[in-house]
């Protein structure tokens, strides 16, 4: 995606400082400043123990690459000792270097899968040097897991673990269902093929992925399709995003 910055850098920031574009959301204002692109990276960061996190992107933009940066994130960056972003987010290395920042840029694996979430958490937390608030994260979120995979199980339609298919970015979510996993799809829309292919696994269910949703996966499948998210809300708090799909997938097979 390319960057609409035609404007000097100078005059982008006196831009920002006359409130000529909202500034981007901020937490408390103590330890590194992290500045995130996305509340996913933000859930990320604050999960490794930051405090001080900025994020540019609003979550009424639900695809991250289609955002235009604003001046008042140049700013952000140019004060920032940390830079956290997607590898398809190109917009922000990109608007790191023209405002000259010395932050340090790093790609997240925005993955929410249980083990690879605790891996990420922990890389982080190295970074920061907030190894031991990591460490309280990940025992708090293991418990977590289990009792939000406990609750679905008990929702099990007679008892039986669910057939589902996944769109890939949220295919973890057949694991927090206990469901058995038949098959993925995505990001591309299904084809044709891959849609009769799908059908004839006789899903019961279809976990979709709300950011990048095209409608209705399988029509005429006769499976429920579930709109299941990947960001925090806007307190980054990572453990809503399980506690929000738990109760969407909870009340499907119910």
């Amino acid at each position: 995606m390319a960057v609409r910055f035609l404007v000097p850098l100078t005059a982008a920031l006196l831009l920002a400082g006359c409130g000529s574009a909202a500034a981007p959301r901020q937490q408390q204002q103590t330890g590194p400043k992290i500045v995130a692109t996305t509340s996913w990276e933000a859930g990320f960061a604050k999960a490794a123990g930051a405090t001080n996190v900025t994020v540019i992107v609003p979550r009424s933009v639900l695809h991250a690459p289609d955002y235009d940066p604003k001046p008042s994130d140049l700013k952000a960056v140019a004060d920032a000792d940390y830079v956290l972003y997607a590898p398809f987010e190109s917009f922000a290395p990109k608007i790191t270097d023209a405002a000259g920042s010395n932050a340090k840029k790093i790609e997240v694996a925005l993955d929410n899968s249980r083990d690879k979430v605790k891996a990420e958490v922990t890389r982080l937390a190295e970074l920061f040097g907030t190894q031991d608030a990591a460490r309280k994260w990940i025992g708090d979120f293991d418990a977590e897991y289990a009792k939000l995979a406990g609750e679905v199980k008990a929702k099990w339609p007679g008892g039986k673990q669910p057939k589902v298919v996944a769109q890939m970015f949220v295919g973890y979510a057949a694991d927090l269902a206990g469901a058995e996993l038949l098959g993925v799809y995505g990001p591309e829309p299904v084809t044709p093929s891959q849609l009769a292919e799908l059908k004839g696994k006789a899903p019961q269910f279809v976990f979709e992925n709300s950011h990048m949703s095209t409608g209705t996966v399988l029509p005429d499948a006769g499976a429920e399709q579930v709109d299941l998210v990947n960001y925090p809300d806007d307190d980054n708090d990572l453990l809503g995003v399980y506690r929000a799909n738990a109760k969407k997938i909870s009340e499907a097979l119910a």
